[in-house]
């Protein structure tokens, strides 16, 4: 870690921060993407003069928005949990906009599931029909 970084934490005794190298590091993700969704104000890293560094509540917003982006929510969405998080302490809102939003994306992936299996059996049918014509033919 930047000796700046380390000696401002240890100065104001707070919790360890991670430089930028070390935050993307840590997320497996690439020094850029940390940019983007800070350009995109959802994350919002302290800064020691132009240095970023990252809190240990930037590192869980960072994993909470990868997940979300595994689980195929768009950025707005990951926002507006975000940002319910923060506003309800008691997590009510958030945890029923969750829903919501969790039954949609269940439901999305079925249908495309549906069509997966539908595109799947027709080729398997193709297939079929192409070996056996190749059988036929003796090849």
């Amino acid at each position: 870690m930047n000796d700046s970084v380390a000696r401002m934490n240890e100065a104001q005794g707070n919790e360890p921060l991670k430089s930028i190298a070390e935050a993307a590091d840590a997320l497996a993700v690439t020094q850029r993407t940390l940019r983007f969704y800070e350009d995109k104000g959802l994350i919002s890293p302290q800064r020691v003069g132009t240095m970023r560094a990252y809190s240990k509540r930037e590192m869980g917003r960072m994993q909470l928005i990868l997940r979300g982006k595994r689980l195929g929510f768009s950025i707005r969405e990951i926002g507006e949990f975000l940002a319910l998080y923060d506003q309800d302490p008691d997590q009510v809102v958030q945890a029923s906009r969750m829903l919501e939003a969790t039954q949609h994306r269940l439901g999305e992936l079925r249908r495309q599931r549906d069509a997966i299996d539908q595109t799947i059996a027709e080729l398997e049918s193709i297939e079929a029909m192409s070996r056996r014509h190749l059988a036929e033919r003796g090849d």
